[in-house]
């Protein structure tokens, strides 16, 4: 099932307190991989000279807002590219302040990896436990604890071994599958692409090769085929006469010419009789591909329908209950109505009960107090104008994953997880 080596694509976003050394990171990431061009390294080097810094600021190479530059911190979800030999990367560097929750909810919303920051000084504080908490929520499979700024605790061992315990007996409580740990200096590079001579007492990977090397080939869901139609392709053209598909993009499991397939609302059903790309027909089909199925008999398909097996569906509802995590100024609106998207659905839907608002620092259900404010988490009961075809999130992050839309101006003002 696994992509070729060289194609495969790993998204990691990192997380931690402001000043914990995020952008550090990522710059000395890029730079010992060689994935930075000469000019942009010249550049960072005048800016780091002209503020008098000693050495080169390795995290001007990813504050890319002139706001963040001057206040020296991350205040929005900047998106970065490298690639080695092994694998393409895309990193999504999210601030750290508890303001900005949504962002770093919209940066991981597709990662396999989270790397969290911890200052070595500092140990396990709240934004820690939130970043930590809100990793779990979204599901991301693999979790990194990177203990940083060693070389100012002299790389002593004790130190790392203590934050290593803390982290460990809080995420006992948290949903999370895979926790490593690795000690690093982002400042002095120790542990981040070269092992470090100065923590000889650690005996695992460096940065660089436990992103090159952890396992993602089954992070996608392969059992549950699910395929969103985006688009009914009609050439209309003497050539392609009778021609008639379905493209989308794969959200689960693995199609096959010749398997029975059911199509969502309808419940009609027919069989796979081929399955086209831009380079040829293929004889499977899994995600996260985006494909067009044609089928063995003409049923009324259409955008927003979903293609599934017969004896596999998801949850045909329009009672929905979700974890959403507030994104707008405007507090949520019991009774309120919005628009959903939902893969390729779009319906309008009315919120018909606020559960509890969640306190990320705790982990406390308040359901005394509802009022939803921006960055808020709370669990909603939505009851929608058309049936859904959702799988819980943890099932599944794509058909398990909805967005709100104020309809008045078109902002998208929440991200939300089925449970």
């Amino acid at each position: 099932m696994s992509q070729t080596t060289n194609t495969e694509l790993l998204r990691f976003t990192t997380a931690g307190s402001v000043d914990d050394g995020k952008s550090t990171l990522i710059g000395r990431l890029l730079y010992d991989s060689k994935s930075i061009f000469e000019d942009q390294y010249e550049q960072i080097t005048s800016i780091s000279e002209k503020r008098g810094e000693e050495g080169v600021n390795l995290a001007l190479l990813t504050d890319g807002l002139k706001a963040e530059r001057e206040q020296g911190i991350t205040i929005d979800v900047a998106y970065r590219y490298f690639a080695t030999p092994k694998r393409k990367f895309i990193i999504a560097d999210t601030p750290g302040h508890i303001q900005y929750t949504r962002n770093m909810v919209t940066g991981a919303s597709t990662a396999n990896v989270a790397l969290i920051l911890v200052d070595a000084r500092n140990g396990v504080v709240e934004q820690t436990k939130r970043h930590a908490f809100i990793a779990s929520l979204l599901q991301i499979p693999h979790l990194l604890v990177c203990i940083n700024k060693m070389d100012l605790v002299d790389y002593d061992e004790a130190a790392y071994e203590k934050i290593k315990a803390d982290f460990s007996e809080f995420s006992h409580r948290l949903d999370v599958k895979d926790i490593d740990f690795i000690p690093i200096s982002a400042l002095k590079g120790d542990n981040v692409v070269d092992k470090s001579d100065k923590t000889p007492w650690y005996g695992g990977a460096t940065l660089l090769y436990y992103l090159e090397n952890v396992h993602i080939g089954s992070d996608d869901n392969f059992i549950d085929c699910r395929l969103p139609v985006q688009y009914v392709i009609r050439p209309y053209s003497d050539e392609y006469h009778d021609y008639r598909g379905y493209a989308g993009r794969i959200a689960g499991g693995v199609f096959k010419p010749g398997d029975k397939v059911t199509v969502l609302p309808s419940g009609f059903t027919s069989t796979i009789k081929a399955i086209d790309t831009h380079e040829g027909e293929l004889a499977e089909a899994f995600p996260p591909m985006s494909v067009t199925l044609r089928l063995e008999d003409d049923i009324d398909i259409s955008r927003g329908d979903m293609i599934v097996r017969e004896n596999n569906q998801p949850e045909v509802t329009q009672d929905v209950e979700v974890m959403l995590c507030w994104f707008n100024e405007k507090s949520l609106q019991p009774r309120g109505k919005y628009a959903l998207r939902h893969t390729t659905q779009e319906v309008r839907c009315l919120v018909k009960e606020i559960r509890y608002r969640l306190d990320i620092n705790t982990l406390h259900r308040d359901e005394e107090n509802k009022e939803i404010k921006m960055n808020d988490i709370c669990r909603v009961q939505l009851r929608t104008t058309a049936p859904l075809f959702v799988d819980p999130y943890r099932r599944n992050r794509i058909t398990g994953s909805i967005i709100l839309i104020d309809e008045q101006t078109n902002e998208t003002v929440a991200a939300g997880m089925v449970i």
